[in-house]
């Protein structure tokens, strides 16, 4: 249970908020058609690999 705990409290951390959040906003944007695909992938793609870049470095 304190393990599960550890665990919630990790995915509440700043970053990842701003990830998932920026993941949304433009899932959003792009299914109304407001942002073209390619901006999406590219924009996306971009803070995806940022917040698992650090996550990983941070492991090691």
């Amino acid at each position: 249970m304190k393990k599960l705990l550890e665990n919630i409290a990790n995915l509440v951390k700043v970053k990842t908020l701003v990830t998932l959040a920026v993941v949304f906003v433009f899932i959003v944007k792009t299914m109304r058609g407001d942002i073209e695909t390619d901006s999406i992938m590219f924009i996306v793609g971009t803070v995806t690999a940022f917040y698992f870049g650090t996550v990983t470095e941070k492991k090691l």
